[in-house]
């Protein structure tokens, strides 16, 4: 349908169906309104229009697991990329709010080596051509997109990026019949060979199926993916995520020790990965290990072991719809990464330490209160997250906000959708 009829629609109440999506219907309807106008700004008026969305997502357990193809457990957030878009030929066009438009021609796709690293066109491309590889059909399109994942959050904008193209192509040329859970195999194709990124599954697989989902990577080639039926809202719950700050720029010696002392566990077993070893493999070894390996990358080792514990642990209480041992678990996670896994902040500077504060203030205010907080992703600088009971999170996000800034704390909910085709 055409802009005009889009914005109609959107008036007159088209987007109250996704009533639960979105906390605020009326903002949204906004937005959607600009992202159409601007959309006939720089594509062309009279367009034949379809809008889609992505959210955002969380890490909800199995904090630097997966590398070492562990389990963990993640969420779709209420924070989401939105699409306005129009089927064209011979090529993709995609202008994203803030930067630069992309031309990607068709005949390009499937040739890796023609896109620049780390950039969005090589994104769009390795959709395109991951669908090409396995043998769904591609088409041109024209799209505007706008984003409130906020780049940098630990929210994941980027993953939701690469599934957002997956889904257009999905509803554009394949009649919306593949699966979430396979667009996000191509997304994760798509960054590790032409964005150059080795980078998981857990990211893509949240933000394309949505709501819970809990995953395995046992077989890395084939992960199990299930999707967990819990409405945290429905239990009282918000999902807090505080921006503590922090430089990133000198971390990446940082990330890249915690799963290469891991690993170096691992080989002492002859293995590549720790999945697989036991506690008791670990302890039983530890006068060898400390030797070979260091105290630090057995602590690591012993986090792996009881995270994937925890996950499935967690699996189960979300199953039985049993708040309080799922909590127990998010707690229990919390503590190992500050304790053991120590990816809570940098050793180069240790008077920065705000996941650390975060957490200590966190600890404070919400003790006893049934509520529940760890670190949030890769640690080091930037995010922790919290389970916070509805009653408490004014007070909780107002404390954490006049700690480390105004809006520093996100109030967010479990986005039962993952990527779908928004109809009005």
């Amino acid at each position: 349908m055409n802009a005009k009829t889009l914005i109609s629609r959107i008036q007159n109440g088209g987007l109250q169906k996704y009533a639960a999506m979105y906390e605020d219907v009326s903002a949204q309807e906004t937005r959607y309104i600009e992202a159409i106008k601007e959309f006939e700004s720089i594509y062309g008026k009279d367009r034949d229009l379809f809008l889609f969305s992505v959210p955002g997502r969380t890490e909800v357990l199995g904090n630097h697991t997966d590398h070492n193809n562990g389990k963990v457990m993640a969420a779709a957030i209420n924070r989401d990329l939105i699409a306005v878009v129009s089927p064209a030929k011979d090529q993709i066009r995609v202008k994203s709010q803030g930067y630069d438009e992309d031309v990607i021609p068709l005949s390009e796709i499937e040739k890796p080596e023609a896109f620049a690293d780390f950039s969005s066109a090589s994104l769009i491309a390795g959709m395109a051509g991951g669908f090409v590889k396995d043998g769904y059909a591609v088409g041109g399109f024209d799209a505007y997109t706008t984003n409130d994942v906020l780049k940098g959050s630990g929210l994941s904008s980027s993953a939701g990026f690469e599934v957002m193209i997956g889904n257009i192509l999905n509803h554009l040329y394949n009649g919306g019949e593949i699966d979430n859970a396979k667009i996000a195999k191509i997304a994760q194709y798509a960054e590790n060979v032409y964005f150059g990124k080795p980078c998981g599954l857990m990211d893509q697989t949240a933000c394309a199926v949505g709501g819970f989902v809990y995953i395995d990577f046992e077989d890395k080639e084939a992960p199990e993916i299930e999707p967990l039926s819990f409405s945290l809202a429905d239990a009282g719950y918000a999902l807090c995520i505080t921006n503590t700050g922090g430089n990133h720029a000198d971390l990446t010696p940082d990330y890249a020790a915690v799963p290469a002392e891991m690993k170096a566990v691992a080989a002492y077993f002859g293995k590549e990965v720790l999945r697989g070893l036991t506690e008791a493999d670990i302890l039983e070894n530890i006068p060898v290990l400390r030797k070979a390996t260091g105290d630090r990358a057995i602590m690591r080792a012993l986090h792996f072991v009881r995270e994937n514990n925890r996950v499935e642990k967690a699996r189960e209480a979300l199953l039985a719809k049993d708040l309080k041992a799922f909590f127990d678990c998010v707690s229990a996670s919390g503590r190992s990464s500050l304790c053991y896994l120590q990816n809570v902040f940098t050793t180069k500077n240790v008077h920065e330490q705000g996941i650390t504060l975060a957490l200590a203030v966190s600890d404070g205010l919400l003790a006893g209160k049934d509520c529940a907080w760890r670190v949030h992703g890769g640690g080091f600088a930037g995010t922790m997250q919290a389970f916070v009971k509805k009653e408490y999170v004014s007070s909780y996000a107002a404390l954490m906000d006049a700690t480390f800034g105004k809006g520093a704390c996100m109030i967010l909910s479990v986005r039962a959708e993952g990527a779908i085709q928004v109809e009005v």
